[in-house]
């Protein structure tokens, strides 16, 4: 393929996943009110994050490899998978799919008079935070650890799952249940990134506090990425 084309799948992934993931936060999660039996709660927006990358995977991983995610884009450099030179142009297909699909969230979500975004508030529209700002209240030291290990653990759910010795066809099952455990994990502590262009997708819509911040949520899925392509670089590494 193409590297244009390789770009724009993953800019239309990123896009799915930011729209499917943080839509079901903002539109479902507590949809009717509080107690509502509609609302999908913090079950259903682990789940949809996940079906967004199985879904996605399927469609556009034969064409750029279905990172939809730079932490992603790095650890499998890392790991040997995937070359530097694409590095940065996939990065910066899936920020602007990320940017596109919260733009077009918002728009979505402004339909009811009811929408706010409260940029004080944990959460608001879907962003990721910590102290104040996590939805458990957790410290700057508990989110940025939960995120480097959760990322690193990620990686290697992704590498293993696309193993030349891996059962052909069901990587995106495993990589999108994977990304529904993480979920569920972490939405309590960060909101969950593992993704800084799903963070950033919706902090430029959120306010000054989820901006203020978004460096956490690129430096720690990042460095998690680094660590978890690196070690399964060596781990699935023939002996010779």
């Amino acid at each position: 393929m193409s590297l244009a084309k390789k770009l724009v799948a993953e800019l239309l992934g990123t896009f799915w996943l930011v729209l499917g993931g943080c839509g079901s936060a903002v539109l479902a999660a507590n949809f009717g009110g509080d107690g509502n039996p509609l609302g999908i709660g913090l079950l259903g927006v682990a789940l949809a994050f996940g079906l967004t990358v199985l879904t996605g995977a399927y469609a556009f991983g034969h064409i750029s490899g279905a990172h939809f995610n730079p932490a992603v884009s790095f650890g499998l450099w890392a790991g040997g998978r995937f070359p530097a030179r694409e590095l940065i142009p996939y990065v910066i297909a899936q920020v602007v799919g990320g940017i596109a699909a919260g733009f077009i969230l918002l728009q979505i979500a402004k339909g009811t008079s009811g929408f706010a975004i409260d940029p004080g508030a944990a959460g608001a529209f879907a962003s990721n935070g910590y102290g104040a700002l996590s939805p458990g209240g957790y410290s700057v030291a508990a989110a940025f650890l939960a995120e480097v290990v959760l990322t690193a653990f990620f990686l290697v759910v992704i590498m293993g799952a696309t193993h030349k010795r891996a059962p052909a066809g069901f990587a995106p099952i495993a990589i999108g249940l994977a990304l529904t455990l993480i979920h569920l994990i972490s939405i309590p502590i960060t909101n969950t990134s593992v993704n800084p262009a799903r963070s950033t997708g919706v902090a430029l819509f959120a306010g000054s506090g989820a901006l203020g911040q978004l460096w956490l949520f690129w430096l720690a899925p990042i460095l998690g990425g680094l660590i978890g392509g690196m070690a399964y670089g060596w781990l699935g590494r023939d002996e010779r």
